[in-house]
């Protein structure tokens, strides 16, 4: 029996799960990429605005903007709605509540893990600080991993979300949640064969204790859940940090993805229809760098109907959550280089692979 099946006694107390502050290394590369890229998305928005106002363009940045808002309009709600799920869970859902759930098996650990964002729906930009506290917690490296990866798709709020985004077609609903389970267990297994918790994870988050979330309002004694109105008002500061923080990269990935939809050609895209596995390594490329939030990213592969193949649009919709920029920078913070190697390949190996799988043997599951 390895060190991750081992029992584990919970020390003392548990204090109620608060995030703890990342590293003082990613912040600072995330919000360089952060203001490059807002620099770049303000200038060339002035440069439509007026360009919008003579004849020639006219037409075009109507079209733009239009696309642009109706994506915001749609993808806007289950935003706000995920960013106050998260931050209740932040306050009010103790740790030690959670480790009760987790059997010692690796086995039964992983396989639960991987429903838990049923009963915990946090995006994934929320996740690196539940999964890092969690570790902290001594639960078993694999099934952090298993829900690192399924939590933000297996979840309510991205079930509804991406239910509306498809017209209510609870197929799509059904193969984005089953592929982002499979997809997430088999990851967590065979990596928590290869890595464990000395060699996996960063040392101060193999048995860490309590911190807090870096809010002054939060700083209160951990061991003391406070008045209940306080701990709304910490809820509601949780959850207006991660809306705004996420709202920022939905604008631009909202913004890019009407761009693309207006001054594109669609004969461009014909040939992908009859070329699945370009079109499904060109939507995985996209998903990486649009770094949108698992609650609206259905909105934007739904842009794409009729134009792309469904598993295009499907690995879309499965690797975004799994890994784009602003989670690589993120894991840098909890996980070794060599676990986020390995663990950025093998999602993008086995959801290229799932995806292939799926537009060769299940067709008419995409369509």
């Amino acid at each position: 029996m390895d060190r991750d099946d081992q029992d584990y006694t919970p020390r003392g107390p548990i204090p109620m799960y608060q995030p703890v502050p990342a590293s003082s290394q990613a912040p600072g590369l995330s919000q360089a990429l952060a203001w490059l890229v807002g620099i770049l998305f303000l200038t060339v928005s002035v440069l439509l605005f007026f360009l919008g106002r003579t004849p020639a363009w006219h037409g075009l940045v109507n079209n733009i903007a239009i696309n642009f808002l109706a994506i915001m309009v749609e993808a806007l709600p289950f935003m706000l709605i995920g960013a106050l799920a998260g931050g209740l869970i932040e306050v009010f859902v103790p740790v030690a509540w959670i480790e009760k759930m987790f059997h010692r098996h690796r086995t039964r650990s992983v396989l639960l893990a991987g429903t838990m964002g049923l009963f915990f729906p946090v995006c994934e930009c929320a996740i690196i600080p539940v999964v890092r506290r969690l570790l902290g917690k001594g639960i078993p490296l694999a099934a952090a991993l298993t829900f690192l990866l399924a939590g933000p798709i297996v979840n309510v709020i991205v079930a509804f979300s991406t239910a509306v985004a498809y017209n209510y077609d609870w197929v799509v609903v059904a193969v984005r949640l089953g592929s982002g389970y499979c997809i997430a267990v088999c990851i967590g297994l065979l990596l928590g064969r290869w890595f464990n918790r000395d060699n996996g994870i960063l040392p101060e988050w193999r048995n860490s204790g309590a911190a807090s979330c870096g809010h002054q309002s939060c700083a209160h004694d951990r061991n003391n859940s406070g008045a209940l109105a306080d701990r709304v008002r910490h809820a509601l500061g949780h959850a207006c940090d991660d809306f705004f923080s996420v709202g920022f990269y939905l604008v631009i990935g909202a913004f890019i993805a009407a761009l693309v939809r207006s001054i594109t050609p669609m004969d461009i895209f014909s040939h992908l229809l009859a070329n699945p596995e370009q079109a499904i390594v060109l939507m995985m490329i996209m998903a990486m760098l649009l770094n949108l939030c698992s609650e609206a990213d259905a909105f934007i592969a739904a842009s794409f109907r009729g134009v792309l193949p469904g598993s295009a649009q499907m690995a879309f919709m499965v690797l975004g959550p799994m890994l784009d920029v602003k989670l690589l920078l993120m894991y840098f913070s909890v996980f070794r280089k060599r676990l986020i190697i390995a663990l950025s390949l093998s999602v993008f190996i086995v959801v290229l692979l799932w995806m292939i799988g799926l537009q060769t043997f299940f067709p008419a599951l995409l369509l």
